[in-house]
């Protein structure tokens, strides 16, 4: 590699893995080529995209609506490509800054991140961590909220096109509905699904099959039951693009919560958990189109490049 003094940690949010560095002056960066090469599964390290920490002083690039942030997130799929936000990402991100002292979270406690999506708010829950994704959007407008769908994908292992509803959270999402647990299995997510009309800036696919609603308790702070929660279940699988298929999508989670959320209709459940082959997400949808995404987040390894 070009530059043998870098340090990498390796971490991952519900298996959607990542290498993050620190470069706090935005002195180092990485080219498309070093990017692909560290992340390849076989010839490098393996992740599903790379994360720099800088200081937000040191971009040149602007952030929409601007920032109080100290901290930005240079995120980059593992193809090199640029990505406005990354759910599970963000949520590694800040487990990094605390680990390299970087950042001190109370649990709790907030704070505020800078990405090419705006600025972001992650909360610290204990070990897990909370990021309001922002406002979200639907690229079909209301008529598509409406109808449930407003795009047709053509997945690898199906013999007939779906519909999908696109959504923008704010990265590009494309949710499809399934009918069972072996439309899920079937399909072949490592070819890129086709969306027609085609997205301008592609568009990241979700699978999804409803698993129904189940009743949670809610606890107080010293974790007696105080009441109970109906919340909505989904299963999901993702091909992201500029990736692949991976374990988990946070954004993509938020998408497949929405998507729910509009197609159940009336009543339907404003918390969602969300079921993906690395582990489990919750979504809230809440006011002012803004959606939270809370889950783990996991360091794993140091490594020295030479």
């Amino acid at each position: 590699m070009s530059n043998p003094r870098r340090m990498l940690v390796k971490g991952h949010g519900t298996g959607n893995d990542f290498l993050l560095t620190a470069d706090p002056m935005g002195a180092q960066p990485l080219s498309a080529e070093e990017i692909q090469d560290l992340t390849d599964r076989h010839t490098g390290l393996g992740a599903d995209g790379i994360i720099r920490a800088v200081r937000r002083e040191q971009v040149s690039e602007p952030i929409p609506g601007g920032s109080r942030a100290e901290w930005f997130m240079d995120y980059r799929n593992a193809d090199g490509s640029l990505a406005e936000m990354c759910g599970n990402g963000i949520r590694v991100f800040t487990a990094f800054l605390i680990r390299e002292g970087l950042l001190t979270l109370a649990d709790g406690d907030s704070t505020l991140i800078a990405t090419r999506a705006g600025q972001v708010t992650v909360r610290r829950e204990a070990e897990d961590f909370a990021v309001d994704l922002g406002p979200w959007s639907a690229p079909g407008g209301a008529q598509a909220l409406a109808e449930g769908f407003d795009v047709e994908v053509d997945v690898a292992g199906f013999e007939t096109p779906r519909r999908g509803l696109r959504l923008a959270l704010p990265n590009p999402h494309t949710v499809v509905a399934l009918a069972d647990a072996e439309e899920l299995e079937r399909a072949d997510l490592g070819l890129a699904p086709q969306v027609d009309p085609v997205p301008p800036h592609g568009s990241n696919v979700e699978l999804v099959l409803p698993l129904g609603e189940q009743s949670i308790d809610l606890l107080d702070d010293e974790g007696a039951v105080v009441g109970s929660e109906s919340v909505g279940v989904v299963q999901m699988r993702v091909h992201e693009r500029g990736v692949g298929e991976t374990l988990s999508c946070g954004t993509g989670a938020g998408a497949a919560a929405l998507a729910m959320y509009h197609w159940f209709g009336q009543g339907a459940p404003q918390t969602w958990y969300v079921l993906v082959p690395g582990g489990r997400l919750r979504v809230t949808i809440g006011e002012q189109d803004h959606v939270e995404l809370a889950g783990p987040a996991e360091l794993v390894a140091e490594i020295s490049l030479i």
